[in-house]
C-alpha cells in the first residue's frame, strides 16, 4: 500500500472480513466509506448493491442519486464524518483482533469505447469503464493529444459488485476529429504504474483517384455484361416459345 494512505471501511470493512472467513451472503444495505485519492475519502449510502446518496466531503454536503429522494428523505453530511471516526476506530479495533492477512490489490480491467457510432465533426461521448477495482481508491483521468483534459468530463461513483470488487465508469464528451487521439488514465494501487488506455477514431483511408476510376469501370463492365446476358436469355426464351405458341393454335 501507498505511505501515509489508510483504507478506510464502513461496513465494507465487515464484508471482506466475513468473506474471509467463508461467509458465503453479507446483507447489502448500509454505508461504506471508501479512501480515495483525494484527502478526505468517500462516503456513500447503498441500498440492495444501489446507490442511495453519497456525501461530498469537501463540500460537506448530501448528493442523491436521484435528486426525487431528496423531498422525502434527509441525511446531515456531518453525520458523515462521525460514521467516519467510528468506522476507523472499528477498523483498527478489528485489525489488532483479526488474524487475517491484508487483501490483495487486484489489477482493473479497462475497456475504451464510444457511446455512439462515430463520425467526424458530429459531437460524441468515450467512455472509459473500469472494472475488477479492489480496493476502491483510484483515479481515472483523460489525456488528448498526450495533454490532460481539464473539461468535459464526469465519472460514477463506486459501483459494488457481488465479489466485492467495485467499478466505475468515466465519460468525456468529444468532437470526433482524425487528428485526435485519447487516453483514459488509470492510477491504482494494484498498478505497478499509471494505465494508458489508448483510443482513436477509425476512419476508412479514402480511395484514390486511380482506385475510384477502376471501381466505376469494374461496375461498368458488370453492368454491360447483365444487359449482355439478359438480352439473350430473353432471345432464347422467344425462339423456343415460338413453336410452342404454334402447335397450341392448332
Amino acid at each position: 500500500m501507498v505511505p501515509g494512505r489508510v483504507l478506510m471501511w464502513g461496513a465494507l470493512a465487515l464484508t471482506a472480513l466475513m468473506s474471509a472467513c467463508g461467509a458465503d451472503h453479507v446483507a447489502s444495505y448500509g454505508l461504506n466509506v471508501y479512501q480515495s485519492y483525494g484527502p478526505s475519502g468517500y462516503y456513500t449510502h447503498e441500498f440492495d448493491g444501489d446507490e442511495e446518496f453519497y456525501v461530498d466531503l469537501g463540500k460537506k454536503e448530501t448528493v442523491w442519486q436521484l435528486p426525487l429522494f431528496s423531498k422525502f428523505r434527509s441525511f446531515d453530511p456531518q453525520g458523515a464524518l462521525r460514521n467516519i471516526a467510528t468506522a476507523k476506530h472499528n477498523l483498527n479495533i478489528l485489525i489488532k483482533r483479526s488474524n487475517n492477512t491484508a487483501a490483495v490489490n487486484q489489477v482493473p480491467e479497462v475497456t475504451v469505447f464510444p457511446k455512439s457510432p462515430v463520425m467526424l465533426g458530429q459531437p460524441n461521448t468515450l467512455i472509459c469503464h473500469v472494472d475488477n477495482i479492489f480496493p476502491p481508491v483510484i483515479n481515472i483521468t483523460w489525456l488528448k493529444n498526450g495533454h490532460s483534459v481539464t473539461e468535459g468530463f464526469s465519472e460514477t461513483s463506486f459501483l459494488s459488485k457481488n465479489d466485492h470488487s467495485f467499478l466505475k465508469i468515466s465519460y468525456l464528451t468529444f468532437l470526433p476529429s482524425d487528428d485526435d487521439f485519447y487516453d483514459c488514465k488509470v492510477e491504482h494501487w494494484g498498478l505497478d504504474k499509471p494505465l494508458l488506455k489508448h483510443w482513436e477514431p477509425e476512419i476508412p483511408a479514402p480511395m484514390s483517384e486511380l482506385t475510384e476510376t477502376v471501381v466505376c469501370a469494374l461496375g461498368l463492365i458488370v453492368g454491360l455484361v447483365g444487359i449482355v446476358v439478359g438480352t439473350v436469355f430473353i432471345i432464347q426464351g422467344l425462339r423456343s416459345g415460338g413453336p410452342s405458341r404454334h402447335q397450341g393454335s392448332l
